[in-house]
């Protein structure tokens, strides 16, 4: 606990903490930001990158026999890139100019769960899931993978657990794939949870244990309970190696999709990502992944709630996972409840420290105009918190952002990372863009 003294004191040493503690946007730039040839070791290489696709193409005829939607995909688990010109041209007549195209990295349409989460859950536990099965002499990595769909892997991974902290998403994700495979899961949400989500995980027959209190609460619980289990295994969100690697591959597949389009990335075509942050393992791993492909040529922006803001909070005072948002009198209450996260993760913190350009946070109102407008020229649903990288290539021009790093605006590309959406009911979607339509007629 940080005494009020302290408090002042980083305060006094930081002051954009003044306007945090306030609950206003703020807009930071990064002052530990470093160059690839500065980079300290990093925990991931592009070999680790590398290896962990080559998991999920192991893995591609489980998922076409346990997740039939996949089949037209081969089992493999992708979601679009795409411009949105409409979109853009809305924000242009609301603010600074948008210099360059803007895209959406359409993560709300991953299959299966419709969100980010997938990306390194599925990954985590799909990787537990191999590791037990070479252990048990079931598979060798050469075999087909589609056996994970059988009876005779269910009954195995019967005898096991899996348990997860969450406030949605990555709950949603770790239930549901572990659910497939066979594994006995447990989630450990906190009050932030949406009931659709806590309803469709029960659905699956995964067990789902509420708590009143936060984020927090939930991981700290829910490591303890796993980890008095020997033969459980906790998917931690704030320190998992694993889960960071599985994010990292979206890199990958965004770089592929980016070459596709004939969209160049060097030092005259900058390539600016702006990614929604809960406990900071999406966002980091995402942004390392780029990092490793395209070095000082790929910008990465976090977007948190003003009520919320705990990696940008870590980041400023240099405490990391040491401090809370409550610690500096917030309350951690947002209707982005994948991002109503009170204390960062501090492995994904400490590699966002020199990674990551800047963080800039948002109100819970302007997160809802963006679903309602985004609707409207698109025809793109997205959950609030998805929406929050909207407004990331106007909030970094407020800057001298790219006068300070010399880039050519004109040719840069701006990638929107949308993080869940698809499954959303049509009852809260409604809900969602009548309170939009209602902020944008204030």
């Amino acid at each position: 606990m940080f005494s009020k003294d302290r408090i002042a004191r980083l305060v006094d040493e930081n002051p954009i903490l003044e306007e945090v503690v306030q609950m206003r946007p703020v807009t930071w730039l990064n002052p530990s930001l470093k160059s690839m040839a500065q980079m300290p070791t990093l925990p991931v290489t592009r070999a680790n990158m590398e290896e962990a696709e080559q998991l999920w193409e192991r893995f591609a005829p489980f998922f076409e026999k346990a997740f039939p939607e996949t089949a037209a995909t081969n089992g493999r688990l992708e979601s679009p890139l795409r411009e949105i010109p409409e979109m853009k041209k809305t924000l242009n007549q609301q603010g600074p100019q948008i210099v360059g195209r803007l895209f959406l990295k359409c993560d709300n349409a991953l299959p299966i769960v419709g969100s980010i989460k997938a990306r390194g859950g599925f990954y985590e536990v799909l990787h537990h899931a191999e590791t037990l099965a070479l252990k048990a002499g079931m598979i060798s990595p050469t075999d087909d993978y589609g056996v994970f769909a059988s009876e005779e892997f269910r009954d195995f991974f019967s005898q096991y657990k899996i348990g997860v902290g969450s406030t949605g998403n990555l709950g949603l994700s770790i239930g549901v794939i572990s659910a497939a495979l066979g594994f006995k899961a447990t989630v450990y949400v906190s009050s932030d949870a949406k009931k659709w989500k806590k309803d469709l995980l029960r659905s699956k027959g995964v067990e789902v244990v509420e708590f009143a209190g936060d984020f927090s609460e939930a991981i700290l619980a829910g490591r303890q309970k796993t980890n008095a289990d020997p033969r459980a295994y906790f998917v931690d969100d704030e320190n998992s190696h694993e889960l960071f690697l599985g994010y990292t591959v979206g890199a990958l597949r965004l770089a592929k999709q980016l070459e596709a389009a004939n969209i160049r990335v060097d030092a005259d075509h900058p390539l600016f990502v702006y990614s929604p942050c809960g406990v900071g393992g999406s966002p980091g791993g995402t942004a390392l992944g780029l990092k490793q492909i395209y070095g000082d040529h790929v910008h990465c922006f976090y977007v948190e709630p003003t009520h919320s803001p705990a990696v940008l909070t870590g980041l400023v005072t240099g405490e990391m996972s040491n401090i809370s948002v409550q610690d500096i009198g917030l309350d951690n209450n947002t209707e982005a409840d994948g991002l109503a996260v009170g204390r960062p993760s501090n492995f994904a913190t400490t590699v966002s420290s020199h990674i990551a350009s800047g963080i800039y946070t948002i109100e819970d109102d302007q997160l809802f105009t963006l679903l309602a407008q985004l609707k409207d020229t698109e025809n793109v649903f997205l959950e609030p918190s998805a929406t929050a990288g909207l407004i990331g290539p106007q909030r970094v021009a407020t800057t001298q952002y790219a006068q300070m790093h010399q880039l050519n605006m004109v040719n840069a590309t701006h990638v929107v990372w949308a993080t869940g959406g698809d499954l959303v009911p049509e009852y809260e979607r409604r809900e969602f863009y009548e309170r939009g339509v209602d902020q944008m007629a204030q």
